[in-house]
């Protein structure tokens, strides 16, 4: 969007007045949203290099980031498989491979300890070959040979990104392949010969949202202006997106609509024409199982005189559904202290992965004379377990287990055999000193809300102890137990407490969990936030001075709220890459997406009450804040840096100290490499020790 206004700094304190919760509010620093505009990069520039120069120069900087990029770098990581036909597949970095190798093995080659792997690309010689700045954006590979992939490289690490068709074995690019120029979107193979597209096709076929409004039939051989039309959406529309599902039985290609960022309208193309599957618009499409849809449900679904409760996961015949017929089936039907947080499937089984008091525990279920039965895979269930890959040939599959303070260990299974070790992580931290507990707090309105809490044993109750609480709490997103050798080194070892609060907006405990604190409910985010801070202090585990907060993302808006609503309670915040300005975050970049979450600050009704959700506005040059860290990138085109950057402007307009520091590139993780990542880290964990100590 054209910037309209832009007024001269100096003209801030006059300004000042104006700034309230009124439509006709002026903004001075409308400026800072043109992304690589001269004068904003500049005043990016000025800020880093005063953070910079003091977080750098702290002793414990340096240390720090030598051992995050021994971490990153190590050679003693686990290489994630993806499972391809008899392949592993794998996109790995090192000390020597900055922007990485995408490489594969045998399934077999892979179980040795030291397997010999087979280089496809080679990322850094691309990218100086091509003098870009490549970053890995993911492959998709032709089903079911694997011997061609449309491969997504990111200018800097954004989101949107290039196709280019590979072939495996001449390891090399297909110069008249299905390629695609820079853009949200991408392709997926239907066949050898014919992709969906869904791409930036000229003017209006993007949404507002950002993502391609038009999803086409690509055949190999013809320019893509000629491709096939086979849905328009509109530009109000979140975007319209086009896969295909392969199964041994059968391929299914979908067409999924997306009105909202919760609501998707799914067609199944059927010789050539699109037909409509009748499920709510509000659940989640999970896998397709022996023709089986399985969905989860996001609110309860009346059909046939029964009622399917929110929150299930249930499944019905795709091709009698799509004759107006068929019976649901119950799969899981968690309770009130469980969440579905994974489903997926192999050749005979569909694996569910389900969190009990933000604990998982993973179950396989099988279809025997049109019932579902389930058996519990032997896993270890006090932490968080993750189905890495899933053969869709066999029964073979990977999934890992971690903790807090367990290093994260592969395992590999294949039907109900028991599991094997296949890899582990090494123990980068000592964490015999150190304990996990799980307590839970009475929210203001009553709700029993969990937290973790990582501490010494022997931790005096001393108040005194520095204490970093993280939480996200939006879009129905799990926090959950992870193994983190930068939280264990950077932090416990420096002698902090870390906790973990599972507040309401996440998805811990189901669908419900995330809606009664969305939009004009986005208070009881923050008073479960609260709860959790206020019962590390009343426990005397720490203090308001000990205290810091850390945030991202939609996290970022929470940490934001937290420190301009109740700035005495903590006195160190970690703002990355954050939505603050929520007047305007609706017309900057993937915004719009986001407005069935926040509200829709355009409509009186929905700003009445959002505005009270919006950092931006209500800092009050008359409070005492603490002296915030803010991180951003350039290159992020989901969460426009224009928050932070206008953020930090504010309030060193009227005097609030902070710090503030912009990478270049790294898209919305904020860092684009390993040694990008471990400068971000030892730069929070310097400014959280400082501050805390």
């Amino acid at each position: 969007m054209p910037v309209k206004q832009r007024l001269k700094l100096l003209a801030l304190l006059f300004l000042l007045p104006l700034y309230v919760h009124g439509e006709d509010e002026v903004d001075p620093f409308l400026w800072l949203e043109e992304i690589e505009g001269e004068k904003a990069l500049e005043w990016a520039e000025k800020r880093n290099a005063e953070s910079l120069s003091e977080l750098e120069s702290k002793p414990s900087f340096q240390a720090l980031f030598d051992r995050n990029l021994a971490v990153y770098d190590s050679q003693d990581k686990i290489a994630y498989p993806r499972i391809r036909g008899s392949h592993i597949f794998n996109f790995w970095r090192d000390a020597e491979h900055e922007r990485g190798l995408w490489r594969r093995t045998t399934i077999e080659e892979y179980a040795s300890k030291e397997p010999q792997w087979e280089t496809l690309i080679d990322l850094d010689a691309l990218a100086e070959s091509e003098d870009e700045n490549w970053i890995w954006a993911g492959a998709e590979c032709l089903q079911p040979d694997y011997s061609r992939c449309l491969i997504s490289l990111s200018r800097g690490g954004s989101d949107a990104n290039v196709t280019r068709e590979f072939d495996i074995s001449s390891q090399a690019f297909i110069e008249d392949g299905f390629n695609l120029p820079e853009s949200k979107g991408g392709a997926g193979y239907i066949d050898r010969d014919t992709v969906f597209v869904g791409t930036n096709f000229g003017e209006g076929s993007m949404t507002e949202s950002g993502y391609p409004r038009i999803t086409k039939i690509w055949k190999r051989g013809t320019p893509l202006s000629e491709a096939k039309v086979i849905y328009e959406g509109r530009k109000e529309d979140i975007g319209v997106f086009s896969y295909q599902v392969h199964t041994p039985e059968r391929d299914y290609p979908i067409v999924i609509v997306a009105p909202t960022f919760f609501t998707n309208v799914i067609y199944l193309m059927h010789d050539g024409e699109l037909k409509k599957i009748d499920i709510p618009e509000d659940s989640n499409l999970e896998t397709i199982f022996q023709n089986q849809l399985l969905i989860s449900l996001k609110s309860d679904w009346e059909r046939d005189g029964s009622t399917w409760k929110q929150g299930s996961l249930v499944s019905i015949d795709l091709d009698e559904l799509l004759q107006g017929e068929g019976s649901v089936s119950m799969v899981v039907e968690p309770d009130a202290r469980s969440a579905i947080s994974g489903v997926s499937r192999t050749r005979n089984m569909v694996l569910v992965n389900r969190m009990v008091d933000v604990r998982n525990r993973l179950d396989a279920y099988s279809r025997v004379e049109g019932k579902w039965i389930s058996r519990q895979v032997d896993v270890p269930s006090m932490g968080r377990i993750d189905v890495q890959s899933t053969s869709e040939d066999s029964d073979f599959f990977y999934f890992s287990y971690t903790d807090f303070l367990t290093p994260t260990t592969l395992f590999q299974a294949e039907g109900m055999s028991r599991p094997e070790k296949a890899k582990s992580l090494p123990a980068f931290f000592d964490a015999s000193p150190f304990q996990v507990e799980q307590h839970f707090v009475t929210s203001s309105d009553g709700t029993r809300v969990p937290y973790f809490m990582v501490s010494a044993k022997d931790m005096k109750m001393s108040g005194k102890n520095p204490t970093l609480v993280y939480a996200y709490g939006g879009f129905e997103v799990s926090q959950r137990p992870n193994y983190s050798a930068t939280i264990g080194m950077d932090w416990l070892e420096s002698g902090g407490v870390f906790v973990l609060a599972n507040i309401r907006g996440g998805g811990e405990y189901g669908p419900a969990w995330h809606r009664v604190a969305q939009r004009e409910n986005r208070q009881r985010s923050y008073d479960d936030f609260y709860a959790v801070a206020e019962d590390l202090i009343n426990r005397k585990v720490t203090s308001p001075r000990h205290l810091g907060i850390r945030g991202g993302s939609g996290g970022g808006l929470l940490v934001g709220m937290l420190f301009t609503q109740r700035p005495e309670l903590f006195n160190a915040v970690v703002c990355q890459v954050p939505l603050l300005d929520m007047k305007r975050f609706n017309k900057l970049l993937a915004g719009a997406s986001w407005v069935e979450e926040y509200g829709n600050p355009d409509n009186p009704e929905d700003w009445a009450w959002l505005q009270n959700y919006s950092p931006y506005h209500n800092l009050d040059k008359d409070r005492d804040y603490p002296r915030v860290f803010f991180t951003t990138s350039t290159r992020d085109d989901r969460v426009h840096p224009g928050h932070a950057r206008k953020m930090v402007a504010k309030m060193n307009a009227m005097g609030k100290p902070n710090l503030y520091y912009e990478n270049t590139e790294g898209g919305h993780g904020g860092a684009a490499n390993n040694r990008q990542q471990a400068r971000v880290q030892a730069l929070i964990y310097t400014y959280l020790i400082n501050e805390l100590k």
